[in-house]
Order: structure tokens, then sequence, then C-alpha cells
């Protein structure tokens, strides 16, 4: 079975657009020939919603009956969560109309109901049976589901909580990107992950050495996720003097203390865990992780135009936005900037994750 890469896009703030970067860099790495399977496991949906397009109506288009191939994520766990005797298969997923190469498993709202559910397995699948398949399911399932679409990177949009299904996530994935808003709150949240990973590493660690998570049908994966970077986003920017426009003082201040931040408190927990890569694989994509990975604007008008369309901004075309004349050239030159700055993004992901 093919392994894809699966990068997890995880903060426990919400509000950092996580949903918005996960998508925009999966778009971005399928322009770029790869094959993307976007997985909403947000409860919420708010991927699902983005991306797929279908008229919200009484009925959700991406489930069916329990004797057909799963459409969703939660009926495409339920073997494990629900103790089935019947193997986990492949989710149905959706391809993306406008970008072929990128696919989506949609989410579910009953998602959330396997929480209690898999903590209870986290804490007692090493005594019993009965939760042995279910710790182990989510990264089968998502592997499974690749497999049969010959996918080369799995992103996976995650909820802004602690839970177990994050805990999860994060721990079975091959690495993960960090979201962040240039506000106060996303300083608090880096130094939170710096206190809440080595605690979840200690627990994966623990259920990879347990026999009975080795002998479930679905194993615990022996991962370890690689800290790729953050990215910080929707901020003003100026320019100033002519030169490169840079964020506004306001929002300088705040880039500094998420800086402040990352170098002394996450890095140095990351470090000690081994959830880095060697320094030469961040310095051979020139993604130091004392910046940021991704540095995006405010999207101002065009996020408007480009949830309406379902297409990233850098995507949308003059047919979309329907303006002409110097306000298009106006559009098209911030269009063509995010371009840019997606283009730089995705090629140091596929440079650190040896895609």
């Amino acid at each position: 079975m093919k392994k894809p890469h699966q990068i997890a896009f995880f903060n426990h703030k919400g509000g950092v657009s996580k949903t918005t970067s996960a998508f925009n860099i999966g778009w971005k790495l399928s322009e770029m020939g790869k094959r993307v399977l976007l997985v909403d496991c947000d409860p919420q949906c708010n991927l699902t919603g983005l991306v797929l397009e279908y008229g919200h109506e009484e009925e959700y288009p991406f489930e069916g009956p329990r004797n057909q191939p799963p459409k969703n994520i939660r009926d495409g766990l339920a073997p494990a969560f629900e103790a089935r005797p019947i193997p986990i298969v492949p989710v149905e997923v959706q391809e993306v109309v406008l970008r072929p190469g990128l696919f989506v498993m949609p989410g579910h709202v009953g998602l959330s109901e396997n929480e209690n559910s898999l903590s209870i397995a986290h804490e007692l699948s090493s005594s019993l049976t009965a939760f042995q398949n279910i710790p182990g399911s989510l990264r089968y399932l998502f592997d499974l589901t690749a497999a049969k679409n010959n996918i080369d990177y799995v992103i996976v949009d995650m909820s802004p909580s602690l839970g177990s299904l994050n805990q999860n996530i994060l721990c079975t994935s091959d690495s993960f990107i960090v979201p962040m808003a240039p506000d106060f709150f996303s300083a608090m949240a880096l130094r939170s992950l710096a206190r809440v990973l080595p605690r979840w590493r200690a627990w994966s660690l623990k259920a990879r050495e347990l026999d009975i998570l080795k002998e479930a049908d679905y194993a615990w994966p022996s991962s370890d996720p690689k800290y790729l970077g953050s990215i910080v986003q929707n901020y003003r920017r100026r320019s100033r003097g002519g030169q490169e426009a840079r964020p506004t003082q306001a929002y300088q201040k705040w880039f500094d203390e998420l800086k402040r931040a990352n170098s002394a408190h996450l890095i140095p927990a990351l470090r000690e865990i081994g959830y880095l890569l060697p320094d030469n694989a961040y310095e051979a994509a020139s993604a130091s992780i004392d910046d940021f990975l991704l540095e995006v604007p405010d999207f101002n008008s065009l996020i408007a135009v480009s949830q309406i369309v379902s297409k990233p901004v850098f995507a949308l075309t003059q047919a979309d936005i329907g303006s002409s004349g110097v306000v298009f050239e106006a559009q098209d030159k911030n269009i063509q900037d995010f371009n840019g700055i997606y283009n730089v993004g995705a090629e140091k992901i596929i440079s650190m994750t040896n895609g």
C-alpha cells in the first residue's frame, strides 16, 4: 500500500484560518502535480462546506446507507468505533471540480460523538481488547483511502481543541503546520503547545509499545511528526519609503511577540521530543524555523469571492470577480502576489517532505 505523507494543520486556538490554509496549500500542491487528499476532521465541517459544491440541502449529500461504501469520515471509521464485524474500507472521496488531482474526504458533525470513545480507548486499550482497534483506525482509514486514489499528500484540517481526536491525528501524522494570527492569544497558544505536545509525545511512545495495539487490526503507527513551520496571516501591511510592503507597526508588534514565543518556548520543546527535522532540511528548503513558513496578509474583498466560487484567492480570474479596468488591475496584482506567496510555501513543503 502506497504510503502518503500526512500533514496536520493544527492550533487549538480558533480563528486562525486553519481551514483556509489547508485548502490553499492543498490546491497549490495539486497545481504542482501532486495528488492531494484534504481530510475534514473538524466536526463543524467548514472545509467540506468551503470546497465542495452542493446546495446545503436538508439532506447531507455525503451520507448513505450502512451497506454502501462510506462517503464521509465518520462512516468510514464506524467499523472500529462501533465494533462492527466488518473491516474498514476506503471512503468515497470527492474530487474538486475546478482542481483535478485534489480530493476531499467529507466531514461529518457526528465525528464529535467519537471523541469520548477515542478518549476511553486511549486510556483503556492496554487492558480491554474491545478498544484495541480504535486508536490506530484514523491513520489506517486515511492511508487506505489515499492508496486507492494514488495520493501523495494527505492534509488534515483539525478542530481548535486539545481533545483526543486531535491528539491522535497529530501523533500519527508525518508532519504538522501551525497556523496563527498576529495577536496575543496566538502567542499564548504557542506557549501552551510547548507544554502539551511533550505530553502527547510521551503518550504516543507508550502506545507504540503496547502489544495489544501492535496486534490490533488497525495497529498503532510508529509516527514521529515533524514541525514544518507556522503560517501567520490576516494582517495589514504597508510600504514605507518605497520598500517592500511589511506589516503595519501595530501588527509588527505581534509578529515579534510570536517569534519570541516560538524561539523561547515551542522550538526548544519540539527539539527536546524529536519533533524537528534536521537543521539542514530547513536550510535546504529556505524555511528557517526562526521565521514563519508563510506570511499571508489580509485577503480583503477577494476572500468573499473566493468563498463563493470555492477557489483560493490566488486562483481567481477576472470572470470570477466580475470587475474590469483599473479596478481589476489592482485586484489582479494582489492575486499574483498571493500566488507567489503560496508557490514559495508549497515548494518549501515539498522540499522538507522529500515530495
